[in-house]
């Protein structure tokens, strides 16, 4: 079983390391290697959205944390559904519209100031690293399970797969990458599910009475992971924000050549990411049926392994061919999406790294494409050096809990000073320092200090901060723009940042 895992991971490896290498030749100018020359189809960049978001704590976490904890776990994968909404209707087009490379694009668009731009660095920076911490967690406990690689070794196995993809083939690569990825992973999906619901002769209902005999009505309710009242409410509105924060997510509007194309690609994304995320929902109470909650804890104490537990059991079990099989395929899927994923983040980072600080911040753009892409690839290394470091400590901990803290992140910090910059005429780069700041400490400390890492012996009672980060985040930057003082200069500009965002074009 081991080499056949082994086998199938490395076709889809070689698949994308050809890719990258075709990609490598077509990228030589920065917005080939950041933004794919702005060239992408709306499908293109639809499959490539759902790549990004469907990750290793979708995969893997959303349906570990259904399968110990009910619908608990499934809320994960339902309130991201309502973020698509959002970014179609608020973020999509002004992004596109107001940005080039980066979200500091947007916000220096209408500050004009260094200070701004170095605090939206630093926001991006934060978020992309949180988030790939998960991923290569996931790794770990994947390489570990099938193949008896120690978990390190995986870490350090997907971080160097990361840099590479970026380093030679830049945006375009990690793209295709990305498309392929979401491919697989929705065949995989959809075969998975065709074969649990005929265990139940179709009839998906019946999945969740067995679940309610099996493990009592609890099971079906609230309360079994998010214990606080308002836990459900803090998620939800943590998903729902903070996707539209997430940098890695909105600078792929960048990729297709107008607002329009922007909009398209969003609906692509919901109609594949929200069937996705109902198969994680299935597949999570099947997993509790077939596998039992006790196995999977036993081989993973985060559920993270749910899933491919799954697999193997509906294939005929621990030593039947047809389970070693299946695992071996999901595992090599799984494997492929987390590279996908931490490419994408790599990516983002190093950009802004790169655009946002380097160019931008410290040259004040006077700098030559060919520098502006060596200082990139240079940046995609220190990145994934740094990211894998931390992955190394993350081991034994669920995914998805680890996504949340970086989606709470963007939700208090990223989110209110791009919505604010974009729509209130006396934001200014006080304001902007001051959300990102006010936004970023409140969301990692209260998470900190919450159940989801210090369990019962909580100093906040809620999973997800963001009920209260948010607001804070708000109030950072509002206040932040008050203490300011009036930026007359920048009011002035706002008519023409306002119709820029709705409309594309320049005021003559």
């Amino acid at each position: 079983m081991k080499l056949l895992t082994l086998g199938i991971f490395i076709l889809i490896l070689a698949l994308t390391l050809l890719v990258t290498y075709w990609a490598a030749r077509r990228t030589n100018t920065a917005s080939e290697f950041y933004a794919a020359g702005g060239n992408l189809s709306a499908k293109e960049n639809g499959f490539a959205l759902a790549g990004d978001w469907m990750s290793a704590a979708a995969f893997l976490g959303f349906t570990g944390l259904t399968a110990l904890y009910g619908m608990d776990g499934s809320l994960y994968a339902v309130s991201a559904l309502a973020a698509f909404l959002l970014i179609l209707m608020v973020v999509a087009e002004p992004i596109r519209n107001t940005g080039r490379y980066t979200l500091g694009d947007v916000i220096a668009y209408r500050m004009q100031r260094p200070q701004a731009r170095l605090a939206a660095v630093v926001g991006t920076a934060i978020v992309n690293i949180a988030y790939m911490i998960p991923q290569l967690a996931g790794a770990g406990a994947l390489m570990k399970l099938l193949l008896g690689v120690p978990y390190s070794t995986a870490v350090i196995f997907v971080g160097i797969g990361m840099v590479v993809y970026v380093r030679f083939g830049g945006m375009i690569a990690t793209t295709w990458v990305q498309i392929i990825k979401a491919v697989l992973l929705l065949a995989t999906a959809t075969v998975l599910v065709t074969w649990l619901l005929a265990e139940v002769g179709f009839n998906p209902l019946k999945l969740f009475s067995i679940a309610e005999d099996k493990y009592g009505l609890q099971m079906l309710a609230p309360g079994n992971y998010l214990k606080h009242p308002l836990d459900a409410f803090s998620l939800s509105l943590s998903l729902i924000v903070g996707t539209a924060g997430l940098p890695h997510i909105m600078t792929r509007f960048f990729t297709v050549p107008d607002a329009k194309t922007a909009r398209k690609s969003v609906i692509w994304l919901m109609f594949l990411a929200g069937t996705f995320f109902l198969a994680t929902t299935l597949i999570g109470f099947a997993a509790a049926i077939f596998v039992g909650q006790d196995a999977i804890r036993a081989v993973d104490k985060g559920g993270n392994l749910a899933l491919p537990l799954l697999a193997q059991t509906l294939g005929g079990g621990a030593g039947s061919i047809g389970g070693e099989i299946f695992l071996a395929v999901v595992c090599a899927v799984a494997f492929a999406t987390i590279l996908a994923v931490v490419a994408g983040l790599t990516l983002a980072t190093s950009g802004t790294v790169a655009h946002d600080l380097y160019v931008n911040v410290i040259r004040q753009g006077k700098v030559s494409e060919a520098d502006q892409v060596r200082i990139a690839k240079l940046s995609t290394l220190a990145i994934g050096v740094i990211a894998t470091a931390l992955g190394l400590l993350a081991e034994g901990v669920n995914v998805a809990v680890l996504v949340i803290l970086a989606i709470s992140i963007a939700a208090s910090a990223n989110f209110p000073v791009i919505v604010l910059s974009l729509f209130w005429r006396r934001f200014n780069t006080a304001g902007v320092i001051g959300g990102i700041t006010v936004g970023l400490v409140s969301a990692a400390g209260l998470a900190f200090i919450g159940p989801a890492f210090m369990g019962k012996a909580a100093i906040f009672p809620i999973v997800n901060p963001t009920i209260l980060s948010l607001p804070l985040g708000l109030l950072g930057a509002v206040v932040g723009t008050f203490l300011g003082g009036r930026d007359l200069a920048n009011e002035e500009r706002f008519e023409e940042v306002l119709y820029r965002a709705q409309t594309g074009a320049e005021i003559h």
